[in-house]
């Protein structure tokens, strides 16, 4: 599918001004012959809207009409600031437990329904104000702060809390517990007392089997769409209420109520915790969609307007009794499948949920609520990222263990410290690296080009008192010591190396703490008869090291461009060459330097530099 590039006709509006309003740009553009496109994508999506909606808000602890809200000002707040054609919006499964964590403890015991959509509207709005606010500041960046690792850990963490969640909802009872465990405690007890409504749990389970059974068999039949009517037709017949089953209710009729959502100064901490976290994990997940989409469309991407439409889209919301809203890929596939072409097709599903409301606000009023549940189980089910993590197990155990860890942290302390502790890692991670990073003692092979890792081809050899030596970091406070160890021991052998040459390419800084380390380095090496010398050490770097006035000391270092380079001049001054029967053809680095083998790949301990001649 080929869409219309982002320029609107001369003159339609200021460069400026359709810089920050997307849609002066695409509309005026916009070519009547994709209309029915965008119609038919639009009705196709509102069949998925409208039982998303109400499910996500009850997974919010929110009642399900403001699901229904939150959808409808989402899509037009994000066709007239949003840059992307496809991207649709909507209430996210993996947003519902962060807003109820957030909401939920500041609600009144017994619960007080007007409470909960005040303060989620407030948060919605708080969230609406970091996203314009990253946007404008041009913080795309900061969806970096989770990782893989910790994204799949979380997303399995925040599908185990779902799945436990809905399970009460299923049989039909309540509860009254705090964590992950104390829910499992207490719906196993509720459920040894015979607490569980069996109709209420049968409507569950055969909707939960109409909706993977018709994934499996029928993708192409809209599952959500098949469930909720069977399930509404199911308790118009067997008069589930009578039998103690739960349904949604009659809806408000109307156009969604403006509401100003003013809270208290106390409140607003765990709400600005709570958007704080809705920000970067909404932020994560619009940018990798959208970045998806504009592959396949071919269509650019634009990270930081995208926040400003997201942002755009929650603080409407939350004018009208909505709650925070992301990116949906499961709404998106379905209308980009569908053959939507621009944002018109959000429009029609705004505007056709609109018009149930007005005209047809009791046509889900007998929607059993087990139904809704079953749906959020089947999305916590889309969350999960197992096979993710299986890959992680065979690719890089530490990551895997990463991974787990943040799914720990989801399960046992709660969704919005799972965030925290998940962002934690993944900078922990990048320290650990950086502290501990891969490190080589290069030779090379007759015949095979480059300068290679000798503890993954024991067939490489040395040059007799040369030690080619890597370290795959910038050099900082906290590895100083860590460089300053293996060199000292790599020196450490009878006879002593006559030069030990870094491999500087990889690394890209070095701070003062490191340069005093050099300095200190350098002096040792020296009184034992070797000198230290840095190959292919960029000039930046080179003049970080000189501008510390250490001339001195670092000024007997000495810098070649290449390693080729060094060796010629190494050769020329000893009369040595390459052979394995010379010269030892390892210097074993201490235990726990190099990573078992499968732990790092094979191309990181080539260098990629040509054999040349030395």
């Amino acid at each position: 599918m080929t869409l219309a590039p982002p320029s609107a006709r001369p003159g339609s509006a200021p460069d400026g001004l359709r810089r920050w309003l997307p849609i002066l740009s695409w509309l005026p553009a916009y070519q009547r012959s994709w209309l029915k496109d965008d119609v038919l994508a639009g009705l196709g999506l509102t069949a998925l809207l409208v039982p998303q909606g109400m499910a996500y808000a009850q997974l919010a602890g929110l009642p399900p009409i403001t699901g229904l809200y939150t959808s409808i000002m989402c899509l037009i707040a994000y066709a007239v600031f949003g840059p992307s054609r496809v991207l649709v919006l909507g209430p996210d499964s993996s947003l519902g437990p962060m807003i109820a964590a957030s909401i939920l403890p500041l609600v009144a015991s017994g619960g007080d329904p007007g409470r909960a959509v005040l303060l989620a509207s407030a948060q919605s709005v708080l969230v609406g104000i970091f996203m314009i606010a990253a946007g404008a500041a041009k913080l795309g960046f900061v969806a970096d702060l989770l990782s893989k690792p910790t994204m799949v850990g979380y997303m399995n963490g925040l599908a185990l809390t779902i799945l436990v969640g809905q399970i009460r909802k299923l049989c039909g009872f309540s509860i009254e517990a705090d964590g992950l465990v104390g829910e499992v405690v207490a719906t196993a007890q509720k459920i040894a007392t015979g607490a569980t409504n069996p109709w209420t749990l049968g409507v569950g389970v055969a909707a939960l089997v109409v909706l993977f059974g018709l994934v499996r068999v029928l993708p192409r039949v809209p599952a959500v769409l098949v469930a909720v009517v069977c399930g509404i037709l199911a308790s118009l017949w067997l008069d589930l209420p009578s039998h103690g089953v739960k349904v949604v209710g009659d809806l408000p009729q109307g156009f969604p109520p403006f509401t100003l959502p003013i809270v208290g100064a106390g409140e607003l901490g765990l709400l600005a915790a709570g958007a704080a976290g809705i920000t970067l994990v909404a932020l994560a997940d619009t940018i990798s969609t959208a970045s998806a989409y504009a592959r396949r469309t071919g269509a650019p991407i634009d990270g930081n307007q995208e926040m400003v439409g997201i942002g755009a889209a929650n603080v409407l919301a939350g004018f009208f009794q909505g709650f925070a809203v992301s990116t949906s890929g499961s709404r998106t596939a379905v209308a980009f499948k569908a053959g939507a072409r621009s944002q018109v097709t959000g429009l029609v599903g705004a505007f056709v949920i609109l018009l149930l409301l007005l005209v047809a606000p009791n046509l889900l009023s007998r929607l059993p609520l087990s139904v809704l549940a079953a749906i959020v189980v089947m999305a916590a089910f889309s969350l999960a990222e197992l096979a993710a993590a299986r890959k992680l197990w065979s690719q890089r155990r530490m990551e895997f263990w990463l991974s787990i860890a943040a799914t720990v942290a989801v399960a046992v302390l709660g969704v919005l410290p799972g965030i925290a502790v998940a962002v934690g890692l993944s900078i922990l991670n990048v320290f650990r690296r950086a502290w501990w990073p891969y490190q080589a003692v290069l030779g090379r092979e007759k015949g095979v080009p480059g300068y290679h890792d000798l503890t993954h081809r024991p067939r490489l050899t040395s040059m007799p008192g040369l030690v080619i030596f890597r370290f795959d970091a910038p050099l900082f406070f906290a590895n100083a010591r860590t460089f300053a160890e293996q060199v000292t021991r790599l020196a450490a052998t009878d006879p002593a190396p006559k030069w030990i040459l870094v491999a500087g390419e990889p690394i890209s800084d070095i701070d003062t703490t490191a340069a005093d380390m050099l300095a200190d380095l350098v002096g040792d090496l020296e009184r034992q008869g070797t000198l230290l010398c840095f190959a292919e050490l960029k000039s930046r770097v080179r003049g970080k090291l000189e501008s510390y006035e250490l001339a001195e000391i670092t000024g007997r270092i000495r810098y070649f461009d290449t390693l080729n380079a060094a060796g010629k001049v190494y050769r020329a001054e000893f009369g040595t060459n390459w052979g394995d029967t010379d010269f030892p053809p390892v210097w074993p680095l201490p235990e726990g330097s190099a990573p078992p083998v499968g732990e790092e790949a094979d191309d990181e301990s080539e260098t990629g530099h040509p054999a040349g001649g030395f």
